[in-house]
């Protein structure tokens, strides 16, 4: 019975060690790189990730970092002072640790904010670069050319309109590299699109080898997706110009409550004693959380794809 009894006493914990331990450790988020090589061996921008270069990310980073510390010494400078109303060693230091704290949080929230901003700004551009394209290469078939023909026949176009290292100058370059290289425009196009992010420009991929296969009227193709980029253009510019207004009372409404507690501290300092009470810092973050919380709402709102 006692033997019994061991016997399934050493069976369960053999069971209990040979569980496989789970690995606590998260896997690492693998980054998206910003280039890539095409056919040609030649280096092709990833249009779908924004990485700031280092003077990109040093500015941007003392910018909010400096905005932040402002707000923080609105909201936390000058409490802890004497019966007097002189600011003592404790007022030093929670006015320095408050800033410090609302730069860093600062510097958190709106680099990739403003690096989402980049982002649709430089997607925006190719764009508007490549409805000139197709407008080219929609030229150049209608003149009787070949594909291959009409793309190096776009690229000298392209050139004559935007300056060295335009986005569509590089990539009509690349398109031009793999063709001579022996790879077909159908695949040129692909790549292009994939890196491109944007979704005119894989429809017209799609399309373009549909018809590349079955050997359609490629001329149609290109001038009907020409018309309805810039239709799509066009609408989206209206939108924006109506917004325009509703963005900008957007921005005043988030700095209106750190402009208001400022002139309240500067104006009358006894009813700015008000804030430096542990109910009235309570007050403060919740109604600075309420506004930065319905400015990111709002700019969710706003901000709309078509």
């Amino acid at each position: 019975m006692i033997g019994s009894r061991k016997k399934k006493k050493e069976k369960k914990e053999k069971v209990i060690t040979e569980r496989p331990v789970k690995n606590k450790k998260k896997k690492e988020k693998v980054r998206e790189p910003e280039y890539y090589r095409s056919v040609s061996n030649d280096r092709t921008l990833n249009y779908r990730v924004y990485y700031m270069s280092r003077a990109e990310k040093l500015l941007y980073t003392l910018l909010f970092l400096a905005v932040g510390m402002v707000v923080g010494y609105i909201l936390f400078g000058g409490m802890y002072k004497d019966e007097f109303g002189n600011p003592t060693s404790t007022t030093y230091a929670v006015d320095v640790i408050g800033m410090l704290i609302c730069g860093l949080i600062a510097v958190k929230v709106f680099i990739p904010v403003r690096t989402q901003q980049l982002l649709e700004k430089r997607k925006e551009m190719l764009k508007s670069q490549f409805r000139d394209f197709l407008d080219d290469l929609s030229t150049s078939l209608g003149a009787g050319k070949n594909v291959d023909n009409a793309f190096q026949s776009a690229q000298d176009d392209l050139m004559n309109q935007y300056e060295e290292g335009a986005f569509i100058v590089n990539e009509i370059k690349v398109i031009n590299a793999g063709l001579r290289n022996g790879a077909t425009a159908e695949e040129m196009i692909e790549d292009f699109a994939r890196r491109s992010g944007c979704q005119e420009i894989e429809d017209f991929s799609n399309t373009f080898s549909v018809c590349y296969r079955k050997g359609s009227n490629i001329r149609d193709v290109v001038r009907t997706t020409n018309e309805i980029l810039t239709d799509k253009m066009n609408v989206k510019q209206d939108i924006e110009t109506m917004i325009t207004g509703s963005k900008l009372e957007l921005y005043i409404m988030l700095v209106m409550p750190f402009g208001m507690i400022a002139m309240m501290k500067s104006v009358s300092p006894d009813f700015a004693a008000n804030f430096a009470t542990p109910s009235g810092l309570v007050a403060i973050l919740i109604s600075i959380g309420c506004c930065v919380g319905a400015f990111f709402i709002g700019r969710k709102i706003l901000d709309f794809n078509i």
